[in-house]
């Protein structure tokens, strides 16, 4: 039974895989982006810098905070972090936001820019474990919940798809789709929702060159080694040359000028190629502890609202884990999907920084 009074330690497992996680990214990072911060700014420890002053240290904050903070107090601002979401994604399209490579996925307030649909990872399952956990007679109605959470998952998707953000439309509705289906939503509702999210999903990949060929160069990467199979071949080629202990940490040749996006979507490679599969088995297996824990914690929550959170940040983390890892390895197309704690953003470490602080609190009050 809930005792409101019980505040205990924090879960030392999740405190020690995310110590493991934060501290891992940031010595892989000063290897990854050595070269391109000499190349383009002269200094090698230029991204090295930018994260930890812009996403470590912020992090740090949203951290502590978020652990010491009483995680019901966010039932409460429910509702505002559903229309905050809604009001980030939509003023990426404002005169606030503004395009980089192709994508319009930033906002920028002075001297800082941000990435909202990261921040949205947050607000938007604190938002849906409140909103569902308020009442566990809603996920089953049709009027109360299918069709509300139809109507603002939709509104989302179709935000964030303009950016364009597949790969973050995937992985936050699948997210949210677990949410939904364990706070009591009938099967008919889930299976629903997962085929007109797969019927969309196809029809936007199909309708959009650039992410068709994403699709055409996973089945046929030597077609067109040199254009759309190249980014994948450099990946593989990183990877196995790191056989089963890696050239050593540091000694990557493909992040200097052959492997895009090294400090992005493709650390994983270098990580492989520099420490092996030992060490990108030991990341990975880092990860399904603290994936592992927090599922059990779920079990353990003294409430709803909080089992709900638990269950979407450690769906979200994983999936996005997941799809990172596997894109990378060859096992699914590419996304573009950066690797949780490790690739290179600071808004995307301070938000899964705070996440990691939510979970943290959650365990204290948990027997």
């Amino acid at each position: 039974m809930f005792n409101s009074r019980y505040v205990g330690k924090p879960d030392y497992i999740i405190l020690f895989c995310l110590a493991i996680l934060v501290f891992f990214g940031l010595v892989m990072l000063a290897s990854a982006s050595s070269n391109q911060g000499q190349l383009r700014f002269g200094d090698p420890y230029y991204y090295l810098k930018h994260q930890i002053l812009y996403g470590f240290f912020v992090g740090l904050v949203g951290f502590f905070f978020a652990m010491n903070f009483d995680y019901r107090n966010y039932r409460k601002a429910a509702l505002f972090f559903g229309v905050l979401s809604i009001i980030l994604l939509f003023l990426v399209f404002t005169p606030l936001g503004f395009k980089s490579g192709g994508a319009e996925r930033w906002i920028r307030l002075g001297p800082i820019t941000f990435q909202p649909a990261e921040i949205v990872k947050l607000t938007f399952i604190l938002y849906l474990a409140a909103w569902l956990g308020n009442d566990k007679e809603r996920a089953r109605s049709f009027t109360r919940g299918f069709l509300p959470f139809l109507a603002i998952s939709g509104v989302i998707s179709l935000l964030l798809l303009k950016q364009p953000s597949t790969s973050t439309v995937a992985i936050l509705m699948a997210s949210a789709l677990a949410i939904y289906f364990v706070s009591g939503a009938k099967m008919s509702y889930i299976a629903g929702i997962f085929l007109l999210g797969a019927i969309v999903l196809a029809s936007v990949i199909y309708f959009t060159p650039y992410r068709l060929n994403r699709i055409t160069n996973f089945l046929q990467p030597d077609a067109n080694p040199e254009a759309g199979g190249y980014h994948i071949n450099q990946a593989l080629i990183a990877i196995g040359s790191g056989g089963l202990f890696g050239v050593g940490y540091g000694q990557s040749t493909t992040k200097i000028s052959y492997l895009p996006e090294a400090i992005g979507d493709s650390i994983f490679a270098v990580i492989g190629e520099e420490l092996g599969f030992v060490g990108a088995a030991a990341l990975i297996m880092v990860f399904l502890i603290f994936l592992v824990k927090t599922l059990w914690l779920s079990k353990k929550a003294p409430d709803r609202f909080g089992k709900l959170i638990l269950i979407g940040f450690a769906a979200l983390i994983g999936l996005q884990a997941f799809v990172n890892i596997a894109a990378i390895s060859g096992i699914i197309p590419l996304t573009g999907t950066p690797l949780p704690f490790i690739s290179y953003g600071g808004t995307a470490l301070v938000i899964f920084m705070t996440m990691g602080g939510i979970i943290t609190n959650i365990s204290r009050y948990s027997r």
